[in-house]
């Protein structure tokens, strides 16, 4: 869709550039999104939605830019390479303006000189294409806590410690190893001790569009980061809810 923007209440033309709106109570987080890719700009949306926050999607850079000085927005999250202003122009011209809001990059690029320039222009962190949802969302909250001063970077639900910073794993200060994906599910689960998630919810936030639904991946991946989180030889903090999908369990059962 580009021509048309969809602001709830009223609908407002932007030269036939597709900007959508979606409106929710004043008290969640929103968040502008400058994505021109349709595929990228869906799931991104849908996951940032489905974690609570408030979307108002631009897939043009004028437009993005339009939005971000007055949306009055917590955070942006900006592609680089956009038609109109590419997202280092907009990042410059906000930044030229006294304007702090904290900005992600997202890039499909992985060169050492494109993340410094975006850098130094004032960008708060950077995500390269494609990306877990997960991670994207991690890491809104995390430049929105030092945005407010109010930084946390530890993870912690019974015995169990995650450094989403230095992304180390200890239960009882025991070292854990995890790969890419083991982590992004685990802290996944953290975030909501006692929340059950269902099988299709993890799929989407951890393997995102790249999933094949039709595999039991996300049982397989449950059972490896139990093993290496104790196994049977402690409580278990995983647990499975017959017929929906997996919770983390604050206080876990002994033996």
């Amino acid at each position: 869709m580009r021509n048309r923007l969809d602001s709830g209440p009223c609908a407002v033309d932007t030269k036939g550039r597709g900007v959508r709106s979606f409106l929710s109570p004043r008290q969640r987080m929103k968040i502008l999104l400058v994505e021109d890719e349709t595929k990228i700009a869906a799931f991104a949306r849908k996951g940032l939605e489905e974690a609570g926050f408030i979307v108002d999607h631009a897939d043009h850079g004028d437009d993005g830019f339009h939005l971000a000085t007055t949306g009055g927005y917590d955070a942006i999250v900006l592609d680089i390479m956009l038609p109109g202003r590419d997202g280092i122009s907009i990042l410059r011209q906000l930044r030229e303006r006294k304007n702090a809001i904290p900005v992600i990059l997202l890039t499909a690029r992985s060169e050492l000189n494109e993340r410094l320039d975006g850098l130094n222009q004032g960008a708060d962190d950077y995500l390269t294409k494609p990306f877990y949802i997960e991670e994207l969302i991690a890491r809104i909250h995390a430049v929105m806590r030092r945005a407010s001063g109010n930084e946390i970077s530890v993870l912690k639900v019974a015995d169990l410690s995650v450094n989403l910073i230095t992304r180390e794993v200890t239960r009882e200060g025991e070292a854990i190893e995890l790969t890419t994906r083991e982590f992004a599910l685990l802290t996944y689960l953290m975030r909501s001790p006692g929340r059950v998630y269902t099988r299709t919810q993890i799929q989407e936030h951890v393997w995102n569009y790249d999933f094949d639904p039709g595999t039991n991946l996300v049982d397989v991946y449950v059972q490896r980061v139990r093993k290496k989180l104790g196994g049977s030889d402690r409580p278990a903090l995983i647990e499975t809810v017959r017929g929906v999908g997996y919770r983390m369990v604050m206080d876990p059962p002994a033996g």
